[in-house]
């Protein structure tokens, strides 16, 4: 198992988090495969209009702007990469950290999923939430990166 943790930037990242979802990031660097850096935790209303001109963001009323969400981006030779093989593997140790912690998640990749409960690969619940949507006539906006705890539980 790789040996990492996380650095000033990614530890800063997530000042104003919940301390629920802090601890699933912090165990999930020591389970992962895969480095990783926080890219997003607490958000200000300003960044996340920002996000959403840019179409990164699809909502004023992202869990950023309460500290209920964080974005954890593959890590390669000091640089942030978004790239799914290794997103997949993130995603499996975040998932790993949750139940370990009893946390229910909520993820991007699938967002109509119970992500803990789940057993599919990452992989699957992607595909199968395309599939889901475009059954459905609508356009599935996917974001690997994404992790929040959810509102039934954590309003």
């Amino acid at each position: 198992m790789a040996n990492f943790k996380l650095g000033k930037n990614s530890l800063n990242e997530l000042q104003g988090v919940h301390p629920d979802l802090v601890a699933i990031v912090q165990r999930a660097i020591v389970l992962t495969a895969q480095d990783f850096g926080v890219h997003d935790g607490l958000r200000t209303l300003e960044e996340q209009k920002k996000l959403i001109a840019t179409g990164a963001s699809q909502t004023l009323d992202s869990r950023h702007l309460t500290g209920h969400a964080v974005d954890l981006v593959p890590y390669f030779n000091g640089k942030l990469r978004w790239e799914w093989p290794p997103i997949y593997v993130i995603a499996d140790a975040v998932r790993t950290a949750a139940r370990e912690l009893n946390t229910p998640l909520r993820w991007g990749g699938a967002w109509d999923v119970d992500f803990t409960a789940s057993n599919d690969s990452p992989e699957d619940l992607v595909a199968d939430y395309v599939s889901r949507r475009r059954a459905a006539g609508q356009r599935a906006f996917i974001d690997g990166p994404h992790y929040e705890l959810p509102r039934a539980k954590y309003p």
